[in-house]
């Protein structure tokens, strides 16, 4: 198991998470929290809510939204989930990160509850994105293997600064410290990597996302392994929307999109991640 982005202190419902060094930004000169930090917590609790003794057993996340519209820093904070709607076949629950007594990002969690299968037919790709090979393992600290069409499957960052589409695939990560990561905490965390997925090019990473939508069909298999391919991108005066399938080894299981902006200033490096250069 790779190490936790916090690490949890006090009760549940009243805890503070500490950010352990992996969940360091390379934005803001090291001095913020990563975007897979973030979501991880804020879907944690959500689900942690969704979930309560009383709620419907069949329940599963369809969809997951993550604002980041302040800057989270690297420092203690707080989580809280508030349920707005629970019924028989939907679960909605908001959530919202509190760092010195201010919300710095929020998430909403939809649940739905799965039913049997359609009787009609309707279209649907009939191929999937291709998974690396099984024997393939990160190169960096990071645990993420790295895919451009220019290069293929790589267990590193480094040779893919490039303007080709690409490819990400991540292995199981926890959110707190001493916790299995669930399954939707494992795709709401990877679902910030989509902003390198769409938005990495042959000038390093430009864009700053703010925002993540996340929409799932099912959730990943039992070993949470996961990739993201990017799928479509358009670009215009500094802002930048993307998508990319979900997959796993089993076949596409969702999608994600992001809304970003030009922040040329602060311009990042992704061959850098987990290799102890980090700024």
């Amino acid at each position: 198991m790779h190490t936790a982005f916090f690490q949890a202190e006090g009760a549940p419902g009243s805890e503070i998470l500490h950010p352990q060094s992996r969940a360091r930004a390379q934005w803001g000169g090291g001095g913020q929290l990563r975007g897979m930090a973030v979501s991880g917590a804020l879907a944690r609790v959500a689900e942690q809510a969704a979930h309560q003794p009383d709620s419907t057993g069949n329940l599963r996340p369809a969809r997951w939204t993550l604002d980041l519209f302040r800057p989270a820093s690297v420092a203690p904070c707080s989580v809280a989930a508030t349920v707005v709607r629970r019924g028989r076949r939907i679960c909605l629950v908001d959530s919202v990160l509190h760092q010195q007594d201010r919300i710095v990002a929020r998430g909403s969690a939809l649940f739905l509850a799965a039913g049997g299968p359609a009787r009609g037919k309707v279209w649907c790709p009939d191929t999937s994105p291709s998974a690396p090979p099984p024997a393939l393992h990160p190169s960096t600290a990071e645990p993420r293997l790295y895919y451009s069409d220019d290069i293929g499957w790589t267990g590193s960052p480094q040779p893919h600064q490039n303007s080709s589409r690409k490819m990400t695939w991540h292995f199981p990560s926890p959110v707190v410290e001493g916790e299995q990561p669930t399954p939707f905490q494992q795709a709401a965390m990877v679902a910030d990597v989509v902003n390198i997925v769409t938005n990495w090019g042959d000038a390093g990473l430009e864009f700053i996302n703010a925002d993540v939508t996340l929409a799932l069909a099912r959730l990943p298999e039992t070993s949470q392994e996961m990739g993201l391919a990017c799928e479509q991108r358009i670009e215009e005066d500094g802002v930048a929307v993307g998508n990319a399938t979900v997959f796993d080894r089993r076949g596409i299981l969702g999608m994600t999109s992001v809304s970003a902006l030009l922040n040329a200033s602060d311009t990042l490096d992704p061959r850098e991640v987990g290799t102890g250069q980090e700024r």
